[in-house]
């Protein structure tokens, strides 16, 4: 296991430096640059478009794409992702993650604005949609399509509730009862069976559930946060110069590079709002809206919530609080232990239930995207039930041998898989994005004349026959 944990940790390390910090970097600024600074220029617009309706009240609305997506993106990473950025890479992990979240929305604009622009819609009225279609529809070029679709079902069938369970058994490590051998046992044989029971039909009313609560927990858990900062409201000052000094400390960036603030801090930001990933696209292609660039304007939105409001809300909670850092408490038990500091041993209780039904939730929601990813392979319709029955068995024992899984090897696992789709996804929206600018400019153009956008596949200079919907 150890020899095995180390080959993918060196895989995950030479992926992310020099290649995708130099990718994502690169493509971000790109597109900021490009779009004039989209993502910030048009946050306004961008909130106000949450709200608007849908002409038909039977389709997706502009606000269900963006919850199904916020719903993918907010989970266990927001609390245990930036927990481990921070004890492993130290507090100047926070600046890191913020720069590529702002970064990053602009590609999370243009991704999903290429996915309304290229969405498809089946025989019911409803659409769908994502990179695998708008690289097999404007580039051409099927085969890359497929491989993407075999990597978005690696990440999140297999990479992503992988680590899923690990991070959610590794809240239970600061009980007493907690057994190493035992627990972690117990721990991934619940969450497999009601999430089985879940996805093979039985558990309607338990996903109904959640839906509701995991919102309230959502708000519940940044108010919990805010009393916590505030509480240590002295150590505010120091905690931010921390983070901006350690942010800049480039003879530690540079001396242990892979294991650096910086890389760290890129990783689990990524991981966390999985801006340029290619998964929020295929959410975004199923909302009905007149003009694609809406949804893009969209998409940033949940960008923003996830990083500069979750994640930010953990990392400051942490550092705040004044609790040490270190190895031995990366994880689960680094939050744990800062809201205890204020809320004693309901503090453990509520992260554990906060961490439950986020990772729940989470397990859930991913096999939505895997779903659109089978259906793409599988000619553009659902595999048989056979299938999927089986499909789902191998997906529950994947969460079952999370719970198990080394830490290290759990993330290097969800790092590499999710690297692979942003290698295929960031160079093709490169290509394709300028067809999302003109898109934008079409946008603005119809907004300075006062108008409410509409969009013409043949305004931009694209085949009115491919993009039939739009006309």
């Amino acid at each position: 296991m150890d020899f095995i944990t180390n080959v993918f940790n060196k895989i995950d390390d030479f992926m992310y430096f020099p290649i995708l910090v130099i990718v994502l970097a690169a493509a971000g600024l790109y597109f900021t640059i490009r779009t004039k600074g989209v993502q910030i220029r048009l946050f306004g617009t961008a909130c106000k478009l949450i709200v608007e309706k849908p002409a038909n009240n039977q389709k997706v609305s502009s606000f269900q794409a963006l919850m199904v997506s916020t719903a993918s993106r907010v989970g266990t990473g927001n609390i245990v992702g930036v927990s481990t950025a921070i004890c492993l890479g130290g507090p100047g992990a926070c600046f890191w993650m913020w720069l590529m979240c702002i970064i990053g929305a602009s590609s999370a604009f243009i991704e999903s604005t290429l996915a309304q622009i290229f969405k498809q819609k089946d025989k019911n009225g409803h659409f769908f949609g994502g990179p695998a279609y708008y690289i097999e529809k404007a580039l051409k070029k099927p085969l890359i399509a497929g491989v993407f679709a075999v990597f978005l079902i690696a990440t999140y069938a297999f990479g992503f509730n992988l680590l899923c369970s690990y991070n959610l058994q590794s809240s239970f490590a600061i009980y007493d009862f907690y057994d190493q051998t035992w627990t972690p046992v117990i721990v991934g044989g619940i969450l497999a069976l009601l999430v089985g029971f879940c996805v093979m039909g039985g558990g309607k009313r338990i996903v109904k559930l959640t839906e509701k609560i995991v919102p309230a927990m959502g708000i519940a858990y940044v108010l919990i946060s805010l009393i916590i900062i505030f509480t240590h409201i002295p150590n505010i000052p120091g905690t931010f110069k921390a983070i901006f000094t350690d942010a800049f400390n480039f003879r530690a960036i540079f001396g242990g590079i892979t294991g650096s603030c910086m890389i760290l801090g890129i990783k689990r930001g990524l991981f966390s709002n999985e801006a340029g990933v290619g998964s929020a696209p295929n959410a975004s292609a199923s909302a009905d809206v007149t003009h694609p660039v809406k949804q893009g304007l969209v998409q940033t939105v949940s960008v923003y919530i996830d990083t500069m409001l979750l994640c930010t809300a953990t990392a400051l909670m942490c550092l705040t609080s004044g609790v040490a850092r270190g190895t031995d408490v990366s994880g689960a038990p680094y939050v744990q232990q800062a809201v205890s500091t204020i809320f004693g041993g309901f503090g453990s209780i509520f992260i554990t239930i906060a961490m439950v039904l986020f990772a729940f939730t989470t397990l859930i929601g991913n096999l939505y995207y895997v779903d659109n990813a089978l259906a793409y392979l599988n000619k553009k319709k659902m595999p048989s039930k056979k299938f999927m029955t089986v499909f789902y068995i191998c997906c529950v024992a994947v969460i079952f041998l999370g719970a198990l899984a080394p830490m290290d090897l759990a993330w290097a696992l969800a790092d590499i898989t999710m690297g692979g789709m942003t290698l295929i996804n960031i160079p093709c929206c490169i290509i394709l994005s300028g067809i999302a600018i003109k898109a934008l400019k079409d946008f603005e153009s119809q907004r300075k004349q006062k108008l409410n956008p509409v969009f013409h596949a043949k305004d931009i200079g694209l085949d009115p026959k491919e993009l039939h919907h739009w006309e």
